[in-house]
């Protein structure tokens, strides 16, 4: 059977997860097909709340996911076969009820803010990696990433982040960091701990 590597980047919300995760695939595995997963797709569908319930709901809670989805998906690519990952639409808050289909590959990388903290999805990575960003730079990123891509209200996005977003990353998020292999102190241009982390993913992978 494949070897099958997976590697699980947790950090808070906008600190640079996916980012990472496209350079670790780049710069390592150049011309080799990498799976990624981005915890994103797993949010459960609440299609049957308005939207303003659903502007209520804490999306930053593990109740929100589907974990069991996601760890048979991962069970499913380690066995290497292939999955069909829900579309969800950050927009409306809800799946989509479309489907994409993800092939396996010798690499699987996911990505999730809470990808750390559940123990039945953290007990399936070889590799844990926690992205640490400064907080004003990932509410920065966050407000403007809702603002400008999910149409969502300046006065929202700071409601959310104030009573959702920032005391779940204190306390559900950031005490994950303890279950990390590798930190990686992340900032625009902070190639050398990318580098870093690349060299130390070859080594481990070697072994």
């Amino acid at each position: 059977m494949e070897k099958v590597t997976i590697i699980i980047i947790a950090g808070g919300s906008a600190s640079g997860k996916t980012t990472v995760a496209h350079t670790i695939a780049n710069e390592i595995f150049v011309n080799k097909p990498v799976t990624h997963l981005s915890m994103d797709s797993y949010y459960k569908d609440f299609s049957d709340l308005t939207f303003e319930e659903k502007q209520l709901l804490n999306f930053d809670h593990p109740s929100s996911l589907d974990i069991e989805l996601l760890c048979k998906h991962l069970d499913d690519l380690k066995d290497f076969k292939s999955i069909q990952v829900p579309v969800y639409d950050f927009k409306t808050h809800s799946q989509k009820g479309e489907y994409i289909t993800v092939e396996p590959s010798n690499v699987v990388i996911l990505d999730g803010i809470l990808s750390l903290h559940v123990e039945e999805i953290r007990k399936r990575g070889d590799i844990k990696l926690f992205i640490r960003t400064d907080d004003d730079i990932r509410f920065i990123r966050r407000l403007m990433r809702d603002v400008n891509d999910r149409g969502r209200k300046l006065d929202d996005v700071v409601n959310q982040y104030l009573n959702t977003v920032k005391p779940m990353y204190k306390f559900f998020v950031e005490p994950s960091i303890d279950h990390a292999d590798l930190i990686i102190p992340y900032y625009e241009g902070n190639s050398i701990a990318i580098d870093m982390v690349a060299a130390k993913i070859s080594s481990l992978l070697k072994k």
